[in-house]
């Protein structure tokens, strides 16, 4: 049974998602996302389950930091997407007229900003290090209130003052299952292919890094940036796109940005969660998006390539 870390304490939406994701793993809590990154990277677990991207909030910049940082590499093996609903959890017997303190993550605190002034106009917010560690504080007496994921309240011994609380119906954070490197499963027909690239400072490189992709009529669906540490004004950039690794085209443009970059992390390819596409109130959205090229062109292609350089009547 392969051990999978996530960030913890028990009782977090990552948790609800690592479930999903791995259901027969053994789960161990750990304090933050970083830790749990690092954990695989040090062999202490197998797996582990952080969020990347959240649809109100954004990137998660923890996240992505610790995907950057040095040592062994990790890949992603799959991603999960979970709709956010959050339960509002306090002691038994508190009424919302006895609640003068409500706590949680700061982003799960924004994402229920209206229910909060509307509901309990009078409490006083307060950060916690997770969803769940805000539901640790109101059973230990510290806040009167907890936004937490609803996985919560079979872990803890506290009353729902109110459920399926968001202020965005179609808020979703996206989760992905990492490992160390192994070999790479063959394409699922839908499948996302995620890196890291650091471009030389100078103009036009980032131009240049997605035009390896728009030549090869790969559809680029996420762009991301980061500071590098220690070296003010420049970035690194997340980029995930449409393909599989063992896609002649995908193998092609990472093969490009290597060469053009000053440095490129292969972040894994991997099936795309059901609904990855997009989502409306609720309705799963497919992008009409059309390759130039299909696999077999690439392959029809280094063929006659091929027959050139043998001398053959092409």
């Amino acid at each position: 049974m392969p051990r999978l870390a996530y960030f913890g304490p028990e009782g977090t939406f990552t948790e609800q998602a690592a479930r999903a994701l791995a259901p027969d793993a053994a789960f161990v809590p750990l304090p933050t996302t970083p830790d749990a990154v690092a954990a695989v990277r040090s062999g202490q677990v197998e797996l582990a389950c952080v969020p990347v991207e959240n649809s109100v909030e954004g990137a998660v910049s923890a996240t992505m930091d610790a995907l950057a940082a040095d040592g062994p590499p990790v890949v992603a093996l799959g991603e999960h997407l979970l709709p956010i609903r959050f339960s509002i959890l306090v002691r038994p017997g508190t009424a919302a007229a006895d609640v003068r303190s409500v706590a949680s993550h700061p982003h799960a605190l924004a994402q229920v900003d209206r229910w909060l002034r509307t509901n309990l106009p009078d409490a006083a917010r307060r950060a916690a290090s997770s969803t769940a560690a805000a539901a640790v504080g109101v059973r230990d007496g510290e806040f009167d209130a907890a936004v937490t994921a609803p996985v919560a309240l079979s872990h803890y011994p506290l009353a729902e003052l109110a459920t399926d609380v968001a202020d965005e119906p179609d808020a979703i954070t996206r989760f992905l299952l990492l490992s160390r490197p192994r070999p790479v499963a063959e394409p699922s027909g839908a499948d996302r292919t995620s890196v890291i690239v650091v471009v030389s400072h100078r103009p036009g490189e980032l131009a240049v890094v997605l035009t390896e992709l728009a030549t090869r009529g790969i559809n680029l669906t996420r762009i991301e940036s980061r500071p590098l540490r220690n070296r003010f004004g420049e970035y690194r950039f997340y980029l995930d796109f449409d393909g599989h690794i063992r896609e002649q085209r995908v193998a092609g443009a990472l093969a490009a940005l290597r060469r053009r970059s000053q440095r490129v992390v292969f972040l894994g390819s991997y099936p795309k969660a059901e609904g990855a596409e997009g989502w409306a109130g609720g309705e799963r959205l497919v992008a009409d998006v059309v390759a130039p090229n299909r696999e077999s062109d690439y392959a029809d292609s280094d063929h006659w390539v091929g027959a050139i350089l043998r001398g053959e009547d092409v």
